[in-house]
């Protein structure tokens, strides 16, 4: 045309380009909403916390390189104090009002159990990163996968060194609830396989006063080892009660306060040989593809070591991200498919379920608390020191 100049090819191009995105094409794409709830209050708060930094660190991680399909990923976190009531209600509103496209779990079997309820009835899939009660998968669900090593095998390490010590007899107590159960239940059932005699077994409620009883009850029987399943605040209650009766048996044994790397500050001396069962540690030994990268990065954004806690978070968002990376859609069946074949390993270690949905692939190891450090004593091949009695 006269008067105006040629338009080349190259220039007709990004004129055409400039042209969608003011029509809207170039909008950015909305982001993948992922939700779930921890407790940052409540008996749960202090190990809940390090599920919380697992998942952020990764979501972090992950928008750092793109996100997912080419979309940003948005975690909706709400804080349930610890508080199944709580839980069943927030899943309700991160599935019905908050829209959210995937879930992930809260932290422990109780408050687990209330959220896979809601995330089953809409037939989503969830990776429980924080419970191994197996009141979880007696259900019948086929959209819950556990991360952990089941609750009823924890103690296998601390008793099968019992018995090589030659300690003869236990106290088993625990808190009565569903993972605390099944972990006592195991602990005497590995008991009686290893020739040690159970002496004392017996269930408190969370918050009672029966602890100080059962304890004068063990003391009694004066059994060479003890082993005490229940939440942190009342592993705590039990070492001070210990501390005032000025009486310690040869091995002690407790669930989830062990491996937290605060217990040495909240429990003072008497932490010094205490045995704890763990998923997995934070030590670079471990030969676990990504493990090294994770530690060094979970201690630069946090300033603290993770806990397995942390590290199983991270590990389920893994396994979210490589079924939606490999599939290309949110798709719940066929995640739910994809997760039930797969066979990897993620930073705690291997990651398989069976047919019901629980782990099979991932199994404890133990720690013990020696010179005022963890230190893994079982099984022998990732011994990073000898168990002392």
């Amino acid at each position: 045309m006269k008067g105006y100049p040629s338009v080349g090819p190259a220039l007709a191009l990004t004129m055409l380009f400039l042209f969608l995105a003011t029509a809207g094409y170039g909008e950015p794409l909305a982001p993948i909403r992922i939700g779930a709830t921890v407790s940052l209050s409540g008996r749960f708060s202090e190990h809940s916390a390090m599920v919380r930094d697992g998942y952020r660190l990764w979501e972090r991680q992950v928008n750092q390189h793109g996100g997912l399909m080419g979309r940003p990923v948005e975690l909706v976190v709400y804080d349930d104090r610890s508080d199944p009531e709580n839980v069943y209600t927030l899943y309700q509103q991160l599935i019905h009002q908050d829209r959210v496209d995937l879930v992930l779990s809260p932290y422990g079997t109780p408050l687990t159990l209330q959220a896979s309820q809601v995330s089953e009835a809409q037939q989503m899939v969830m990776l429980a990163c924080a419970a191994s009660g197996k009141a979880i998968w007696n259900r019948g669900y086929r959209h819950v996968f556990g991360m952990y090593a089941m609750a009823d095998r924890y103690f296998i390490g601390m008793l099968d060194l019992m018995a090589r010590q030659g300690h003869d007899s236990v106290c088993i107590i625990y808190e009565n609830n569903p993972f605390n159960v099944d972990v006592a239940e195991g602990a005497e059932r590995w008991a009686r396989r290893f020739g040690i005699a159970v002496v004392l077994k017996q269930s408190f409620a969370p918050g009672s006063s029966q602890l100080s009883a059962l304890l004068n009850d063990a003391v009694e029987k004066n059994a060479a080892g003890m082993i005490l399943s229940g939440y942190p605040p009342e592993a705590y209650r039990l070492l001070k009660l210990m501390q005032a009766a000025d009486w310690r048996p040869k091995a002690i044994g407790m669930t989830i306060a062990p491996i937290h790397p605060h217990f040495l500050r909240n429990a003072g001396p008497i932490a010094e040989g205490i045995f704890g069962p763990s998923q997995w540690e934070p030590d670079e030994r471990i030969p676990f593809p990504g493990t090294i990268k994770f530690i060094r990065d979970f201690k630069a954004a946090y300033n603290k070591l993770p806990s397995y806690h942390a590290g199983s978070a991270y590990a389920g968002c893994q396994i979210l991200e490589r079924a939606i990376t490999d599939l290309q859609e949110i798709n719940h069946a066929r995640i739910r498919d994809y997760i039930s074949s797969l066979d990897t390993v993620t930073v705690i270690g291997r990651f398989k379920v069976d047919h019901q949905g629980r782990q099979v692939g991932h199994n404890p190891i133990l720690v013990q608390w020696q010179d005022g450090r963890k230190e893994i004593v079982y099984p022998t091949k990732m011994q990073t020191a000898s168990p002392r009695f």
